[in-house]
């Protein structure tokens, strides 16, 4: 529409044309000191391959203009990627594939905010539960952050200043940021409404949508009542997904960066475990309050499963464990049952215990390589035909024994939205 006399409301074209060109928007970015993960465009197998090679497996590819994460993969090696390059995408110098590096480990924020050119108001900055990587819509956020210290958030509300202003956004934007060691990595900048923004208005009772639209007309934040600043809060808001996995035979439930869920829901509590309760109610997801426990993690996790695991043996569920895990959970205080693969043939295997009912949940924290994740493909499909919820990460499986312990101590009551929010 430049050049007829079409008046575009809100961010300029060419600004959103900055956010969505990726050599526009790192030059940006590098002018305002602010990190991205290494990246390159590929527009064939080899420039692929280059690219992967000198920036380090794993590597993030997806094509480019993509939505909901379509054809998106982490891959962990060289023929892996040739792989995806020969059976999930078409590259060609019209159709490249775009190649960052994967922060390993990294927790990914999403954060919503309005702009006028002037003041900056944070709406809400949301912790993912599960690692960078997964697709934002399917990840399950806290609102507040539940993890970062306050010198991370106040990184956090900078960065997303900075970028508001450079990008001159009128309105909303969202921007999806990575931290790993206390560092903020950008991922995007979206300078438009997410699918999030419905969730912060309904847990701080700041109606986003409605705010964008008068500064988008001509209005200011401190016409509207706000400023710049961030909105706190005394309560957390938690965003679960819900999946159609049920439905949809064969497929795996394993969190990837394409999107896979069709709707969601919010838990909201001044506690932390109550606040997750009600979302996985509202989720469908049906919590055990007794029975067994099938734990399987890889070895960077056994450490940290600990906690967790020492918890569930505290409430009288009984621990079922591969041999690994059963071993580690054995010497550190916590009984166990040793469960082997159903190809070792020997002794109890966990898909018959789920086929039993004996296992109420299923914590299973795969390697970081796809090979890894391949393999608890079976289990994780039983367990979605069986309605057994299934925590892939640390973080999720210490959530889900807090939310059990509410959900066996306490008998929720009815609130109004509005206790919150005064």
């Amino acid at each position: 529409m430049a050049g007829t006399k079409t008046k575009v409301l809100g961010t300029s074209p060419d600004m959103m044309d900055v956010a969505e060109d990726r050599r526009r928007f790192s030059k940006l970015m590098d002018e305002l000191k602010i990190k991205q993960p290494a990246s390159g465009t590929g527009y064939s197998f080899e420039e692929a391959r280059d690219i992967a090679e000198r920036i380090g497996y794993p590597v993030l590819v997806r094509p480019s203009y993509v939505l909901g994460g379509r054809a998106m993969e982490i891959v962990y090696s060289t023929e892996e990627l040739m792989t995806y390059v020969e059976t999930a995408v078409k590259v060609s110098r019209n159709h490249p594939i775009l190649i960052d590096k994967y922060l390993t480990s990294a927790i990914e924020l999403d954060v919503d905010l309005l702009c006028d050119g002037t003041d900056v108001f944070v709406g809400g900055i949301m912790e993912h539960v599960e690692f960078a990587g997964v697709h934002s819509g399917d990840a399950t956020m806290v609102l507040p952050p539940f993890n970062l210290s306050d010198a991370v958030i106040d990184k956090v509300l900078e960065t997303s200043r900075k970028v508001a202003l450079a990008l001159n956004i009128s309105g909303l934007m969202n921007l999806q940021l990575a931290v790993k060691d206390d560092e903020i990595w950008m991922i995007e900048a979206n300078p438009r409404s997410s699918r999030t923004v419905p969730f912060i208005s309904k847990a701080t009772g700041i109606p986003l949508a409605k705010i964008s639209t008068q500064i988008m007309l001509g209005k200011t934040l401190k016409e509207v009542g706000l400023g710049s600043g961030y909105k706190t809060l005394d309560h957390f808001a938690i965003k679960e997904s819900v999946f159609p996995f049920l439905k949809l035979v064969g497929v795996d439930s394993i969190l990837t960066p394409e999107m896979k869920s069709t709707g969601e829901v919010m838990g909201i509590d001044e506690d932390f475990y109550t606040a997750y309760y009600k979302a996985e109610i509202a989720a469908g997801t049906k919590l055990p309050k007794d029975g067994g426990i099938y734990i399987t993690v890889n070895g960077d996790d056994k450490e940290k499963i600990l906690p967790a695991a020492k918890s569930l043996n505290e409430m009288g569920f009984e621990i079922y464990a591969t041999k690994g895990t059963a071993s580690y959970l054995r010497e550190h205080g916590v009984p166990s049952t040793t469960v082997f693969k159903l190809q070792d043939g020997q002794g109890i295997n966990g898909l018959s215990l789920m086929r039993e009912g004996k296992i109420g949940m299923i914590i299973n924290t795969p390697s970081l390589k796809s090979g890894a994740i391949r393999d608890g493909y079976t289990m994780r499909r039983l367990a979605v035909e069986l309605e057994i919820p299934i925590m892939t990460t640390v973080q999720g499986a210490l959530m889900a024994v807090g939310a059990i312990r509410v959900g066996r101590e306490q008998n929720l009551t009815v609130r109004s939205m509005r206790e919150f929010h005064v």
